[in-house]
């Protein structure tokens, strides 16, 4: 690639002098962000900076659940968050799946009103009739949706898996095609003159007396104003920010595949799905917390052997499957469920730490940043 250094007049003039708002980070919050602030800012100069040929983190890697809270997840935070942290959660979570909604349209990320179903296994204890009513209770209040949750007594039948004694159903969560969502997005930002620099990775930055200086792999970059979409990856620059890497596998095409839907198990550790008649099993990183805090791509013999215990002898046990490929996403976590949108400096922010729910919070998150950078 040509540095900038060696790049012509027009090049220069068009594409680097004079940004108003530089981003990395082309996932789900970066371009979020770039739509959000193309909206105030109409005339604004806005680039985006992506270290990868494609968004790297988990944008383009998690499931496309477009979900706000399982009942076992619920019941498991309600264990060690207060109450009101949990609703405000589930609320963020809600009210971010509807800007996205807003954003985007949800024909373009073939979007799925499928609801979803927590298992339960046959070790574990149902869940009490009256915690689903309160759950109701309080999901009612933020949504104003009845009866959100229930049990469903033919799932299981219907999909053939054993080792579960119950599922309980979601009727508000769906599915979406991740690598749709990314497409419109990107589409988005260049029908609005929103530059993306993809293979473009930021080395450093430093606050300026007029903006921020940032070092490149094509040389120095000046913006007036710069947002870190970097989720895991900004680590090094915040404390409370962990990397959380998920693996995932997708099995070839399986006729008659009895399962549809979304479907979480073990508080949401592991998630399923069918997407075009192949099975996608992601999740285990409980097996290994410590192995999993890293921003390392790819997958363990550990958590792999896990996978396919399960589809063989839960998921699919009487199905033949054979597995296509497996991958990895790297997550961000920290001390709360709650994302980082935090202004560091006059003309630096940072929206990081999507606690493994960037799809459900991105674009509100994109735009919470976009108002507190100006």
């Amino acid at each position: 690639m040509i540095p900038f250094s060696k790049l012509s007049f027009w090049e220069r003039s068009v594409y680097l002098d004079g940004i108003d708002f530089a981003i990395i980070g082309a996932g789900i919050v970066g371009m979020s962000t770039a739509l959000h602030l193309r909206k105030r800012f109409p005339s604004a100069k806005i680039v985006v900076l992506e270290r990868g040929y494609l968004p790297t983190g988990a944008s383009t890697k998690n499931a496309g659940f477009a979900c706000f809270g399982s009942p076992t997840e619920l019941r498991d935070d309600l264990k060690t968050m207060s109450e009101q942290v949990v609703w405000d959660t589930v609320a963020m979570r809600m009210e971010g799946l509807q800007e996205l909604m807003a954003l985007i349209d949800p024909v373009d990320m073939s979007y799925e009103p499928c609801g979803s179903w927590d298992l339960i296994s046959s070790e574990e204890e149902l869940l009490p009739d009256a915690f689903i009513a309160y759950l109701n209770e309080k999901v009612k209040g933020i949504s104003g949706k009845e009866n959100t949750y229930a049990i469903d007594h033919l799932k299981l039948e219907q999909s053939k898996m054993k080792g579960f004694q119950a599922a309980y159903h979601n009727r508000l969560e769906g599915a979406i095609h991740t690598g749709k969502l990314i497409q419109a997005l990107h589409r988005s930002c260049l029908n609005e003159g929103i530059h993306i620099f993809f293979d473009m990775e930021v080395l450093s930055f430093e606050a300026t007396e007029n903006g921020v200086l940032l070092q490149t792999k094509m040389g120095e970059l000046t913006t007036a104003k710069l947002l870190v979409c970097t989720n895991a990856f900004a680590h090094s620059y915040m404390a409370d920010v962990r990397p959380a890497r998920a693996q995932v596998l997708i099995t070839k095409p399986i006729s008659n595949l009895s399962i549809h839907g979304t479907f979480h198990m073990e508080g949401g550790y592991y998630y399923f799905r069918n997407i075009d008649n192949r099975m996608l099993f992601g999740g285990g990183r409980n097996l290994d917390f410590d192995g999993e805090t890293t921003t390392e791509f790819g997958t363990s013999k550990l958590i792999q052997e896990k996978l396919l215990h399960y589809l063989r002898v839960n998921i699919l046990p009487s199905t033949s499957f054979e597995v296509d490929y497996s991958w990895s996403g790297i997550m961000a976590v920290g001390s709360e469920k709650k994302p980082i949108i935090h202004k560091t400096n006059k003309n630096i922010a940072f929206g990081v730490r999507m606690g493994g729910m960037g799809l459900a919070i991105g674009a509100s998150v994109g735009k919470e940043l976009s108002k507190i950078i100006s």
